[in-house]
């Protein structure tokens, strides 16, 4: 069986059609507008019921096309119409087909240093490695997930004090300004990845649940992931800011607002009871006053 030959872009295209659904697809979309170029056609996720009311709206990325004054389309196959000299995707969300990629030259943004964290969620694989740098890489859309050559690539420090917020945005802008850069000065010949390959499949509920037994350095980094959780008298708390610190008892015990890992100990700083909004941990204690036999996780 051949290989589909894909096609190839310009050096320096100037008529784009842009392909992203959520909020990380948005600052490239407006990055692009700011410089001037022109975008016939956006494809985004159709719309979908969010929301307690659960009335249908639209993807972050199409709201912003739509503010912006583009023509938004959630059907991929109206970027062959579109007379385009290249598509632009940015965590689009679906597999774009070879028949497609072989009528239409196509470069990603992608949110980590390739051939490291291919895959759904880069950002938060790396924050939650301990990675202490990660990056964006302006690569070619390959037959294969995340497999395409690198036009360009930038890199940043992930402080301690990152979350996956604060990162993601520093991300975002990164690589809108390396895409608007990358494509103003033209395109380069792309070069093969390079180095280990590792995967960053998406994060789920049951990875977000604490393991007091780790130690507390690996806590934290879930923590400052978000949405971490454990349970405490059989009701679900979540934990949303913690810090390092106090004399370490046994995993998931609790002395005053500090619970022991299996390596150091962690204060809690904001946490979120079941059912109730976020506060400040010393109000929780106050009121669920947790005694020394209780123990989190349990």
């Amino acid at each position: 069986m051949t290989e589909p030959t894909l096609a190839r872009p310009p050096a320096h295209p100037k008529r784009l059609a842009y392909l992203g659904t959520p909020d990380v697809a948005v600052e490239p979309l407006k990055a692009l507008v700011r410089a001037g170029f022109e975008i016939p056609i956006v494809i985004s996720g159709s719309d979908k019921r969010r929301g307690r009311g659960g009335e249908l709206s639209p993807s972050p990325v199409k709201a912003a096309a739509l503010e912006l004054g583009l023509s938004v389309s959630d059907q991929l196959e109206d970027v062959l119409a579109a007379g385009v000299d290249l598509a632009v995707v940015v965590a689009y969300g679906r597999i774009i087909p070879a028949s497609i990629l072989e009528l239409v030259p196509m470069i990603n943004i992608h949110f980590s240093l390739l051939p490291k964290w291919r895959g759904a969620a880069p950002v938060e694989r790396a924050l939650l490695a301990g990675d202490t740098e990660t990056g964006v890489c302006l690569m070619d859309i390959g037959i294969e997930l995340d497999t395409g050559d690198v036009y360009a690539r930038t890199t940043t420090l992930i402080t301690a004090d990152d979350t996956l917020v604060t990162l993601r945005a520093r991300l975002q802008s990164l690589g809108s300004e390396l895409l608007v850069q990358t494509l103003n000065d033209g395109l380069p010949t792309p070069v093969p990845q390079d180095g280990d390959v590792t995967y960053a499949k998406k994060i789920t509920v049951a990875e977000l649940e604490i393991d007091w037994t780790l130690p507390a350095s690996t806590i934290e980094r879930l923590v400052r992931l978000g949405g971490a959780w454990t349970t405490f008298r059989g009701s679900r708390l979540k934990i949303h800011e913690v810090s390092f610190g106090g004399a370490a008892g046994a995993p998931g015990t609790i002395d005053g607002l500090v619970v022991g890992c299996g390596e150091g100990a962690l204060e809690l700083v904001v946490v979120q009871p079941e059912g109730k909004g976020r506060q400040d941990a010393t109000a929780w204690r106050n009121g669920a006053r947790p005694s020394s036999d209780d123990r989190l996780g349990q």
